[in-house]
């Protein structure tokens, strides 16, 4: 299977549950007070919704990316009962010809939470394109899972090159700004898909002007 048939077998299943919540993740609600440091904000690999439709209710004009069409029906469910206006659409963030020219540099925010289903070679084909939707001076912000996340399997991909060190960090962000970056364990509870002790990263980067 492909990572669309993947993660639609894997929404599908969750029925009419929320895999990974309704709830935003904890990382990005804890920043609240830093998302007023913009207006646009761009969630990729955003799932069911519960991290864009929160968003939203922050007052930031958000956009979402999704390549699963079950997932997005599902965020859209959710955005229509909470009365959230997100902007939803189904393309793979990872295909050639992706982001149109028009989105280049668009979105003082772009937020990456658990997006760690690709391997090293993609995921430098996938900061780039995070990269190229940042708006200068504006802010990219990723939670992950670090390595000891294997021993805990609460969450996450099983394969250790898919998971993210401080190191890998700020080598893939070298030219821009670290404003923080966070190594630390807590227990979380994202639906069933996240359920439980966990090794997890932070960061916070800004472009250059």
């Amino acid at each position: 299977m492909n990572q669309e048939q993947i993660w639609s077998k894997r929404y599908q299943d969750a029925g009419d549950d929320f895999l990974f919540g309704t709830q935003p993740n904890r990382f990005l609600a804890h920043r609240q007070e830093l998302l007023k440091n913009g207006r646009s904000a761009l969630s990729v690999a955003d799932g069911e919704g519960r991290n864009s439709v929160w968003l939203a209710e922050q007052g930031l004009a958000v956009t979402a990316i999704e390549i699963s069409p079950v997932a997005v029906e599902k965020a859209r469910r959710l955005a229509a009962g909470r009365q959230a206006n997100v902007t939803f659409l189904l393309a793979d963030m990872l295909a050639p010809d992706w982001p149109p020219a028009e989105m280049h540099g668009a979105f003082d925010w772009v937020f990456g939470i658990f997006i760690q289903f690709v391997g090293p070679e993609l995921r430098r084909r996938q900061f780039e394109v995070m990269q190229q939707l940042t708006a200068p001076g504006g802010r990219i912000l990723l939670q992950g899972y670090t390595p000891k996340q294997l021993k805990y399997a609460t969450g996450g991909p099983s394969a250790v090159e898919n998971l993210y060190s401080a190191e890998l960090l700020r080598s893939a962000f070298a030219d821009w700004a670290i404003e923080e970056l966070i190594e630390y364990e807590d227990e979380i509870s994202e639906g069933s898909g996240h359920q439980g002790r966990s090794a997890l990263i932070g960061m916070i980067a800004r472009k250059p002007q």
